[in-house]
């Protein structure tokens, strides 16, 4: 148990060195970066074979470690450089002080681009298809980056998939093929024992059974490719999820989490959840990965040995004779389900003064009564197709935290979901970037000068005006904006955002005053 510390404990400071902002930490982080790239690499170009499960195992399991390690090496030293060149400059700024103006910036000057998207004409079907991507395939937006803790947790996933994917297909494949290899005559005795007689000819048996057992591999290599395909378009899904609820809890609005049970303020289980909320994200995509392939090799087993195979060899048909066999039940069914849908057409359902209603009540009531005991089976087909689809569903889903996989009324219950709705709480609480812009413009005045309504706006220092400086653009129309209404317009926008922040929201006079009334303690 105490291994699982290993990695963590390793690489910790490789990942520490990201977060000091200085140059002597950018300087350790290359260093350590390159020498864990030169190890790694160095071990498998020493020994990259293997005696377990497959000779390329460890060659192959090892490839998300060196391409991180790799892309560390080279992002460290370009942030070292930018170090020094900008020490001249605004040495003292950082990533997210940065993203957090420009978020702010975008947000105040949206009524500009909003006015020359009016003027466009009607979207096209290109437009259309390219607005149902964006809605389902994450694609970087201008002023918003998703926080560094969805996107650590997004690249974990993918590495995992990775690592279970290759597991499951090292683990299965390579001992199909050597099973397959090693087919004999003598496969003819053992199936006779079980009573299985494919052929008399003991070669064509042979032959028979290396097809079978080749089908079985394409057929789990099919499942393979299907699941770690729908689980990763599920993560990329996930992150659009991502950008819109957060997007939506910086502006102030309230998404359907579920009932909160608290207030704005961090709890002891929003901090837990914010902290096993990457880990748990792994896990279930994982697990879900691992439940599809299940369910996917065996529908495409059952498909291949009981549809394809047989009619492709013309024997052990095995599914068809049973289908023959029992027509007479899927045809009632079929014509009960037909004949109620075209009598609630066109003799229970008449329009009168542009309105459907109902009509022929008595016979309604007596094909109702009589097509009971019928429907009693179309409904134990129809519950089988229920339980069937709601597994599928779940089981693609379960690595999808941002989807409650319960009912609304028991979405309280999804830990997964629960986990991710104290995540989203602890993420804008104290990581809203209108209020770090608004930290950042107290911190870069010069003075500490107490700002008043009726303080003259002429002779303004840098960083004293809270709006100004987030809508000074690069061109020269937006350099003249400096009438009182536009200053006015800045400070209402920066002050919406602010009220809306749930950092603000308990400090708030209104707050404090009905926490006194209640006689509790702010």
């Amino acid at each position: 148990m105490l291994a699982l510390l290993y990695y963590p404990v390793l690489y910790y400071p490789l990942a520490a060195c990201a977060t000091a902002r200085h140059g002597a930490a950018h300087l350790l982080g290359s260093v350590l970066s390159w020498a864990h790239f030169g190890v790694h690499v160095w071990q498998r170009a020493e020994c990259p074979q293997t005696p377990k499960i497959y000779k390329y195992y460890s060659l192959l399991a090892s490839l998300p470690l060196i391409l991180g390690l790799g892309f560390l090496s080279l992002w460290y030293p370009v942030q070292l450089v930018r170090r020094f060149s900008r020490r001249t400059g605004a040495g003292s700024e950082g990533l997210q002080s940065s993203y957090s103006e420009e978020y702010l910036r975008n947000l105040l000057c949206q009524q500009k681009t909003l006015e020359s998207s009016s003027h466009t004409s009607k979207p096209g079907f290109l437009s259309w298809t390219w607005i149902g991507f964006r809605h389902y395939v994450y694609i970087p937006q201008r002023g918003f980056r998703l926080p560094l803790k969805l996107v650590l947790s997004a690249t974990l996933t993918g590495a995992a998939i990775y690592q279970v994917a290759l597991l499951l297909l090292v683990g299965v494949v390579p001992t199909i093929q050597k099973v397959r290899a090693g087919v004999t005559t003598d496969v003819s005795y053992l199936l006779a024992g079980f009573g299985i007689v494919l052929s008399e000819d003991r070669q064509e048996v042979v032959e028979l059974v290396k097809h079978h057992l080749w089908a079985l591999e394409v057929c789990y290599i099919s499942a393979l490719v299907l699941s770690c395909s729908l689980t990763f378009l599920v993560l990329i899904r996930s992150l659009v999820t991502h950008r819109a609820n957060l997007q939506a809890l910086h502006r102030g609005a309230a998404l359907d989490l579920g009932p909160p049970r608290q207030g704005p303020h961090p709890s002891r289980q929003a901090i837990f959840c914010w902290m096993s909320f990457s880990a748990y994200q792994t896990a279930f995509t994982c697990l879900g990965l691992l439940v599809q392939q299940i369910i996917f090799f065996l529908g495409t087993t059952a498909l291949a040995f009981l549809v394809f195979m047989p009619v492709f060899h013309g024997r052990n048909l095995l599914l068809l004779r049973s289908l023959e066999s029992s027509w007479p039940f899927w045809l009632t069914l079929a014509l009960v389900v037909t004949l109620q849908n075209m009598a609630a057409q066109w003799v229970f359902l008449e329009t009168q003064h542009g309105h459907p209603e109902l009509t022929n009540r008595r016979a309604l009531y007596a094909a109702t009564f009589l097509l009971f005991p019928l429907n009693v089976l179309v409904g134990a087909m129809v519950a089988a197709w229920r339980v069937l689809l709601s597994a599928l569903y779940n089981a693609v889903h379960l690595g999808q935290t941002d989807l409650s996989l319960l009912p609304p009324r028991a979405a309280t219950l999804d830990p997964g979901y629960h986990t991710y709705r104290n995540f989203l709480k602890i993420e804008v609480s104290q990581s809203h970037p209108a209020m770090t812009a608004f930290c950042n413009l107290l911190l870069q005045a010069r003075g500490p000068r107490p700002w008043s309504p009726a303080a003259p706006q002429d002779g303004l220092r840098p960083g004293e005006e809270e709006g100004m400086q987030l809508l000074q653009t690069k061109d020269t129309m937006a350099k003249a904006a400096g009438s009182r209404a536009s200053r006015a317009r800045a400070r209402w926008g920066l002050a919406y955002t602010l009220l809306h922040n749930p950092a603000l929201q308990a400090f708030r006079k209104t707050a404090q005053s009905g926490v006194q009334a209640k006689g509790t303690q702010s």
